[in-house]
């Protein structure tokens, strides 16, 4: 899930951001080592073990690049015909490969979870090359940084709250935890909040790894879709209930076009 669906979807909803740090340091205030001091405390309140605290929060600086990236943002304005006419086509061999080596995990994915491997292999292709281009920012770093910065502190520790989270419940380390600038994890791109909601351990060794395991990958994103009312056997071309749900993956419409679309081609390949 890229960071500018999820902040869509956040700015669309922001009744649901709950001003939970009110005794909480303000973003900005002090330096950043004494403001990283509260987040510890607050992270104790909240329960976070000790030592995911420690582990997590150990050498965290402010990343003024991550900053830097977060004001640079710029306008998604590529029309459909561009946009998937430059990211489909490199990544449709690849994709079709992909659906044949990972055949047997996609077929129990859509049967427990009724969501068809072509749409989660062009998810999986658009969001970060099948896993090579995942983002080499460190996550906790990234995410706290954000937090500081006074534009959307509260989305952000929060975000920071649920990456300790992550640690603690042992999915990923926070050596791991190295992805995109705005704090997305993994093969295709969650943010620690939506991490702990959908990832699952479908490889069964305990963790729920969304670095490494292509069928954690994979089985996470389609729970992810599943939750959003994916109706299973059904088509996700523009204007049916599915597409709704691929809006949800990304609001932008050229994007989940674009999805839908590269799905389609997947769906037909040999």
């Amino acid at each position: 899930m890229t960071f500018r669906s999820w902040l869509g979807a956040l700015l669309l909803n922001t009744s649901v951001i709950l001003s939970s740090h009110a005794i909480a340091a303000p973003c900005g205030s002090g330096s950043f080592e004494a403001w990283l001091e509260d987040v510890r405390r607050e992270a104790a309140a909240s329960g976070i073990s000790q030592s995911a605290i420690t582990d997590g929060l150990q050498d965290v600086t402010l990343d003024s690049s991550v900053l830097s990236r977060d004001r640079g943002q710029q306008v998604f304005n590529q029309s459909f015909e561009e946009f998937s006419g430059r990211m489909i086509p490199p990544r449709l061999t690849s994709g079709a490969n992909k659906m044949k080596q990972y055949g047997s995990v996609l077929g129990r994915i859509e049967e427990q979870y009724g969501v068809p491997g072509a749409v989660l292999v062009a998810i999986w292709g658009l969001e970060t090359d099948y896993g090579v281009n995942i983002g080499k920012f460190p996550t906790i770093r990234a995410i706290a940084t954000l937090a500081y910065d006074c534009r959307r502190a509260d989305v952000f520790r929060a975000e920071l709250m649920d990456a300790l989270r992550i640690v603690a419940r042992g999915d990923l380390s926070p050596a791991e935890m190295r992805g995109a600038w705005a704090g997305e994890i993994g093969q295709t791109q969650f943010m620690p909040s939506s991490y702990l909601k959908y990832a699952v351990d479908f490889d069964g060794n305990g963790r729920r790894d969304l670095l490494h395991s292509a069928p954690d990958v994979l089985a996470s994103t389609a729970n992810y879709l599943a939750s959003y009312g994916w109706k299973r056997g059904k088509p996700w071309d523009p204007g049916s209930p599915n597409f709704a749900v691929l809006r949800q993956w990304n609001k932008s419409e050229v994007y989940a076009k674009t999805i839908a679309a590269f799905a389609s081609q997947l769906d037909r390949a040999p």
